[in-house]
């Protein structure tokens, strides 16, 4: 059987544009993927365990810390002495938790996007005679600071052995005025800084 002239022209042709396009160097089907180097560390995620901060013995806590818009929380410890009572120990922990957020995050953190807006040497007592036993007074009153750095410190004393731990806690100033019950929620922790902590007046504060 004759193979007729122009349907061999086509097939000795398809050879020859394969050869073409090999040599050109293109490839229908394969689709270019190098887009750069991939980010070394995703925002907010520490590669593991961050020693610095775990090496010391004491009560294992956690702080809020802000990275990006967020408040994200990460593990601290706080020393309270063997046998501390109750009422003292709520005051330990909370001035533990304090300094933890008043100090610098640790190179791990800093590099992972994490950040404070907490002052230092904020200190905090216990209630004063009358008052609800989880209250505490805030050597710079709550009005005081910043969105963020209440926010900080709502979020991390609401939940932590310093208070009930029902998600909320009693704060108050340096001196004997009104106290209040703030809240830590979703939107606090997501958008800190535009968010007012929900609160109310305590009575007997």
């Amino acid at each position: 059987m004759t193979v007729r002239r122009p349907a061999a022209r086509r097939l000795l042709a398809l050879p020859l544009l394969g050869l073409l396009l090999t040599g050109c160097g293109i490839r229908a089907t394969q689709v270019p993927t190098d887009f750069g180097a991939a980010p070394s560390r995703v925002p907010c995620s520490l590669a593991g365990p961050d020693l610095a901060t775990q090496s010391a013995q004491g009560v294992p806590v956690q702080v809020f810390l802000l990275c990006g818009a967020s408040l994200v929380a990460v593990d601290r410890t706080v020393r309270v002495p063997e046998g501390t009572p109750d009422a003292r120990r709520q005051v330990l922990v909370a001035q533990g938790l304090l300094d933890q957020l008043a100090a610098s995050p640790s190179a791990a953190e800093r590099s992972a996007g994490y950040t404070t807006y907490v002052p230092g040497g904020v200190t905090v007592r216990g209630p004063a005679p009358g008052e609800p036993e989880d209250a505490l007074h805030l050597s710079t009153a709550p009005s005081r600071l910043t969105s963020y750095a209440l926010a900080q410190l709502v979020c991390t004393l609401s939940d932590s052995a310093a208070t009930e731990g029902d998600g909320s806690v009693v704060l108050g100033g340096p001196g004997t005025g009104a106290l209040r019950r703030y809240a830590c929620t979703d939107d606090l922790r997501d958008r800190p800084g535009n968010t007012v902590p929900p609160s109310s007046e305590v009575e007997g504060g």
